[in-house]
């Protein structure tokens, strides 16, 4: 008998649903065209601030987790607990949740992945440190590719500790996030 996600332990999760990368894939940019179109019909323009495209699959030519990452923003803590509501309710899973943030998965099952997975951070507009460093790693492939070599370093030592995997490139990102910060104008702006 297959255990429910709910009641498995992070341990068990972390092996059900191990690190792995992937060459780049085109098709990354339609998975996330095809979800941003559905999270439009799901929550509306008076809910959505912006729905970016985040992470390694948004950025051309690098390795990559099989799965796409959006960055959500919504205005205020209001819309925030509507667009939880209406994602829980339509297939999302509530991964963490604090007074400003939240992250959800979908495509998550007992048996493991399925074929198109998704991680949507549902933030306030602002929080968007993400798209500082997706862009700076655009404008600079060869940093694009030093944060390839990065990752797959670190893949087969973290495959399974997700935590570790991220704390292991966290270094990595603040620093060019900071810098990015310096030189790209206002996101937000």
């Amino acid at each position: 008998m297959v255990k429910p996600l709910e009641e498995m332990t992070l341990e068990e999760l972390w092996q059900l649903f191990p690190i792995f990368l992937v060459e780049h894939k085109s098709e990354w940019q339609d998975w996330y065209a095809d979800e941003k179109s559905e999270l439009e019909k799901l929550l509306g323009a008076d809910v959505i601030k912006s729905i970016e495209h985040i992470g390694s699959t948004a950025i051309p030519a690098i390795w990559a987790k099989n799965i796409v990452d959006i960055l959500l923003q919504v205005e205020n803590p209001t819309d925030m607990m509507r667009a939880q509501a209406i994602l829980v309710a339509n297939g999302w899973r509530l991964m963490s949740e604090s007074s400003n943030r939240m992250s959800f998965n979908k495509g998550y099952t007992e048996n493991g992945f399925a074929d198109r997975v998704f991680h949507l951070h549902l933030r306030l507009s602002g929080d968007c440190d993400e798209l500082y460093f997706r862009d700076y790693l655009r404008q600079h492939p060869d940093l694009a590719q030093d944060y390839q070599k990065l990752k797959l370093s670190l893949w087969k030592k973290f495959e399974h500790d997700r935590d570790g995997y991220t704390e292991a490139k966290s270094d990595f990102i603040q620093n060019y996030t900071h810098l990015a910060k310096e030189v790209i104008p206002d996101i937000n702006g």
